[in-house]
């Protein structure tokens, strides 16, 4: 039985690594916040009202700066091929109104599969005083090209333990994606991506029609996890990883439920989570860090 490859072999750029991005700002309002929250349906009040942002608002800010690192090291004509494979945020503290904010962004690593690589972006998020609030690794999945090596640093890891699924789960939450999320999402995001607009492009693109933007569909997994894991309490969120595995559909049905890791460090719990739209599973490899009260 053969084994070739299906992938057609590019070469990817290797002294891009470790260079910067030039540094963006972006200042952080109370309605802004309100908007992504409104757009998630996220429940929490502090996050509707504005006080201070959902977790996966941080993505907001970096949003811009991580394809044009992306596509230092890959030839930028793949740019259609490319895909969000993996979102890991390790949070130092929340993100709240009146924040100035400096981002900047670096490829570190790339690996090349025969169905497709993978290209690892670090992305820095800091006041304009230079306090650290988050560090995000943004794996960019290249569909059908094969790099044909690896090089650099790869993401860290938050692979599912199936152990796990031995132990009863500690939570299980169920989320509706309404018929027009993707247009609330897209503007409260800065996310114009027309696959998530446009179901025309969306079915060109190889896709059953309009597909819920993947971070959408993780900052659902993240107010679950606040909800019954941390009393609402975004402080207390120390990390959330996902794998995006299969797009979500408006008008699906979504269940997050979590699991208690065998390990946790320190103060901090650590929960494995998965998404799933009824058999099928969208978000793998799911990982929560949330500290003590």
């Amino acid at each position: 039985m053969s084994t070739a490859s299906t992938a057609a072999t590019v070469e990817f750029d290797d002294s891009g690594l470790g260079e910067w991005t030039d540094e963006e700002r972006f200042e952080v309002t109370a309605e802004r916040i309100a908007e992504y929250a409104a757009a998630t349906n996220d429940p929490i009040e502090a996050h509707r009202n504005g006080e201070v942002a959902p977790p996966v608002f941080a993505i907001v800010p970096v949003f811009f700066s991580m394809a044009p690192a992306a596509l230092s090291v890959a030839p930028v004509e793949l740019l259609m091929k490319l895909v969000h494979g993996e979102q890991d945020f390790h949070f130092h503290r929340p993100i709240y109104p009146g924040d100035n904010l400096v981002v900047r962004s670096k490829p570190i690593g790339f690996e090349g599969r025969d169905n497709g690589s993978t290209v690892v972006v670090y992305v820095e998020t800091r006041t304009d005083k230079g306090e650290l609030v988050n560090e995000q690794w943004m794996t960019a999945f290249f569909r059908k090209v094969d790099a044909g090596r690896s090089v650099g640093e790869p993401a860290p890891a938050h692979r599912f333990d199936d152990a796990l699924r031995s132990q009863a789960s500690v939570a299980r939450v169920e989320q509706h994606i309404d018929k027009d999320q993707t247009f609330r999402y897209s503007p409260a995001s800065g996310d114009p991506m027309p696959i998530h607009l446009d179901d025309e492009i969306a079915r060109m693109s190889g896709l059953p029609g309009i597909i819920n933007h993947g971070l959408c569909t993780m900052a659902f997994a993240s107010w679950a996890a606040l909800t019954e894991l941390a009393d609402g309490d975004v402080t207390r969120l120390r990390r959330l990883a996902v794998r995006f595995a299969k797009p979500v559909l408006p008008e699906q049905d979504i269940a997050t439920t979590f699991w208690q890791a065998r390990e946790s460090s320190g103060p901090d719990a650590t929960y494995a989570f998965e998404t799933t739209v009824g058999d099928e599973v969208v978000i793998k490899d799911g990982l929560a860090v949330i500290a003590d009260k």
